[in-house]
């Protein structure tokens, strides 16, 4: 599965931006998919994940009710909805694929290149 993810950009604070994902492959509906996030001099950290069925969402703490991942299978792509961001969400934002759904990045085994996301104060 190859990922390809875009949609980052400059936003101020209180704004949206949509994330996408586009993936590869005709194995992307077996696969759960997620977004994680890393800033500068900050370990990657996890954002948010959804089942290969979408029947399933999870976010991180810092994000719930702000973000929300959907996926669209017959698209092969996977989005993150950021909306009220802060600048503390400015991060290279990348997207990854799982034979699970996990909360951690070692269990993922494809990685897109990441988008920049800047929220601006």
């Amino acid at each position: 599965v190859q990922l390809q993810a875009f949609g980052g950009g400059l936003v101020q604070a209180g704004g949206s931006l949509r994330l996408s994902c586009a993936a590869s492959g005709r194995t992307f509906s077996s696969y759960a998919m997620g977004w994680f996030r890393q800033a500068p001099g900050k370990e990657r950290e996890f954002v948010s994940a959804i089942t290969w069925s979408s029947n399933s969402t999870y976010y991180a703490h810092s994000v719930k009710g702000r973000f929300t991942i959907s996926r669209d299978n017959a698209k092969n792509t996977v989005y993150l909805q950021m909306n009220s961001l802060k600048p503390e969400d400015t991060a290279v934002y990348y997207c990854a694929a799982a034979r699970s759904v996990a909360g951690t990045s070692r269990e993922y085994d494809y990685w897109g290149q990441g988008t920049q996301v800047t929220v601006s104060s």
